[in-house]
């Protein structure tokens, strides 16, 4: 899935019909999703470099549920964890957290108007059903 210092931006969608969207988003993309769940499907998405989210939340106020910054390494992770605490936006880092089906390390911002955003690695892509599909 990744060569090693891949980095891949993410986008996290609230959908009416996960169904409907794989259809869609597997046929812009020319690809077949990397994961469904229940209520929850991505797209490891290598051209372009995007990690597609869709997560069925039909009485969502917002689109968008968050954005993030997928790294393919912890020392990616680490620089990218000193540098916005440096910056001081940096609000609160997770170690083997297990969400979106998958256990991560991440830190997590808000940008100005509240946007939700992470900067992330996963640690175990299918870890055992925690009940918990997204953050």
């Amino acid at each position: 899935m990744y060569m090693e210092n891949d980095v891949r931006l993410q986008l996290a969608l609230n959908v009416s019909d996960l169904n409907q969207a794989v259809n869609y988003y597997s046929r812009l993309f020319a690809t077949s999703p990397h994961k469904i769940r229940a209520g929850y499907a991505n797209f490891a998405i290598d051209d372009p470099a995007l990690k597609l989210v869709l997560i069925e939340n039909g009485d969502a106020d917002e689109r968008i549920n968050h954005l993030g910054v997928e790294t393919s390494t912890q020392e990616e992770l680490d620089a990218a964890i000193s540098r916005l605490s440096a910056e001081g936006l940096a609000q609160k880092l997770e170690e083997n957290t297990t969400c979106c089906h998958a256990t991560q390390n991440k830190v997590w911002m808000s940008e100005p108007d509240g946007l939700a955003w992470e900067w992330y690695r996963i640690t175990d892509d299918n870890p055992p059903e925690s009940g918990l599909a997204c953050c």
